[in-house]
């Protein structure tokens, strides 16, 4: 049995390419203020030099920048490629400088990690400047900025002001600008994933108010027939959004000049009417349906089986080991292998992913993320499954061992021949659930930057507000392959109960 699962093994790590070709899905673009905003590009026209031939001074070649990709109208999915103000801006910026910018997707609350462990070179997504960020990071010039605005559900009438959200639930990014002046201002702060997170929050009454950008909430409710929010009051604060780099990076003075001549030749005045003056037509459930589902299918097929399996089947052979250990009498084998089993069992498994992700590049060692997420999923089924395969070989009567002893067989012989095929109609059932739970917790992958089910889905939800049709269209396809597995598992018990008399 170990000798086919290292198969297996081999087999399925072939395909950790094809996982890695996963592509963003394509989705319809969202909304735009239509109507007059107080918001505007900062800064007056300044001379800037023609843009250089080669690389800018100070600036690597290939610049990784890090953006959300689920921010309207700042960075979103259209027509299934990245778009939005910050990332047509960065795209100008490259050619000002004469540098090529490379996007990496990265959620909000891991965007400043991933910056500090080298991931990515620059954030651009609406990072609002203020003191405490310009102590720990390289701060560019201003490049546009906005107010904050209280966004209320529609039939509240006791929330008229900035001052009348002492003590309400303010729904925020716990990493963001605009939860520090919902704080300030007496908010219990209810920690949320993003902006569209906040608003849906909102709507279905989770809490009583949101604090965010002017932009981006109006954008929001540009993109719909019945936003059912309103905006009730602006904030005093004005959010300048910046570009924000490693401390002591060396990027600032080229970048400055890149920001200055955007200005100067009119690029950030045309970027802020283009995405923040536009009204969009809002799409339809069947169009973002049929806009969606195969892009969420790809990412399924290249991504949340592949990762699934090849994670499933080396912890499989991590967890024979350990589980065989675990059996041994020998204080030098079991009491690592308890150790190992609590360790895995005990630590979440999101907890193991970005210590992996985001941990290990502190110490040198830096991994790709669909990789980073099979060595933290594999960890985590070896210890479960070391459990199961443990107690299934109890399970196995001790006159086997005696029997097989009698004929001449040793200890590798009859654990292979004859115990763990027994075994193995025990633990058929328990081990199909890990695997079962394994492919619904790759959604958690996401964290680091894998582009899963999961993600595709929130993508393409982003920029329409739509959470129930795309979610409801993940949670399918999730239930579809559960039922393939539940299939395989069938076929598999009825194969190994020819093992018992």
């Amino acid at each position: 049995m170990a000798a086919a699962l290292v198969l297996l093994a081999t087999t399925l790590l072939g395909l950790a390419p094809v996982a890695a070709a996963a592509s963003s899905a394509p989705t319809a673009p969202a909304g735009s203020a239509s109507t007059p905003d107080t918001s505007a590009p900062t800064g007056s026209p300044s001379a800037a030099s023609a843009a250089p031939s080669g690389p800018a001074a100070g600036l690597p070649k290939v610049l990784r920048v890090g953006t959300e990709g689920v921010y309207p109208p700042f960075s979103y999915h259209a027509g299934g490629q990245l778009t939005g103000f910050d990332v047509e801006y960065m795209k100008a910026l490259g050619r000002a400088l004469g540098i090529q910018v490379q996007f990496v997707e990265v959620p909000w609350d891991s965007m400043f990690a991933a910056l500090t462990s080298g991931r990515i070179d620059l954030v651009a997504n609406e990072v609002t400047k203020n003191p405490k960020r310009e102590a720990l990071y390289d701060l560019s010039s201003p490049y546009v900025d906005t107010t904050g605005v209280v966004v209320v559900a529609q039939d509240n009438s006791t929330i008229r002001s900035l001052k009348d959200i002492r003590g309400k639930r303010a729904g925020q990014n716990l990493t963001s600008n605009w939860a520090d002046v919902a704080r300030a201002n007496g908010a219990q702060i209810i920690g949320v994933d993003s902006m569209d997170k906040a608003i849906q929050n909102l709507r279905q009454g989770s809490v009583d108010v949101v604090v965010n950008d002017k932009l981006a909430v109006r954008n929001f409710m540009a993109s719909q027939t019945d936003p059912g929010v309103k905006i009730v009051a602006e904030t005093s604060d004005r959010s300048e959004s910046v570009l924000a780099a490693r401390k002591g990076s060396g990027y600032l003075p080229a970048l400055n000049r890149g920001i200055a001549e955007l200005k100067s030749d009119g690029t950030t005045t045309r970027l802020y009417d283009k995405y923040f003056t536009a009204k969009e037509k809002p799409v339809t459930d069947w169009q973002l349906i049929k806009d969606n589902a195969w892009p969420m299918a790809w990412a399924a097929i290249t991504v949340s089986i592949p990762l699934t399996l090849i994670s499933f089947a080396l912890g499989l052979l991590i967890a024979l080991g350990v589980a065989v250990a675990r059996l041994s009498t020998n204080p030098a084998l079991f009491a690592p292998a308890r150790f190992f089993i609590s360790l895995m069992r005990g630590i979440p498994v999101l907890v193991l992913l970005l210590l992996i992700y985001f941990g290990l590049p502190q110490f040198g060692w830096k991994l790709a993320p669909f990789t980073a997420a099979v060595i933290g999923f594999t960890l985590n089924v070896s210890g479960y499954a070391a459990e199961t395969i443990r107690s299934a070989i109890s399970s196995v009567p001790r006159g086997q061992w005696e029997a097989a002893r009698t004929i001449g067989m040793g200890y590798r012989s009859t654990l292979g021949r004859i115990v763990l095929p027994q075994a193995a109609r025990t633990a058929v059932p328990p081990l199909s659930n890990i695997l079962i739970d394994l492919l619904k917790s790759t959604s958690l992958a996401s964290s680091i930057l894998v582009v899963e089910l999961l993600r595709q889905a929130q993508i393409a939800a982003a920029p329409t507000f739509k959470f129930f049709t795309l979610y409801g269209l993940a949670a399918i396809y999730y239930w579809l392959i559960c039922v393939v597995l539940s299939f395989v598992q069938h076929r598999v018990e009825r194969r190994v109960s020819r093992f018992v008399a």
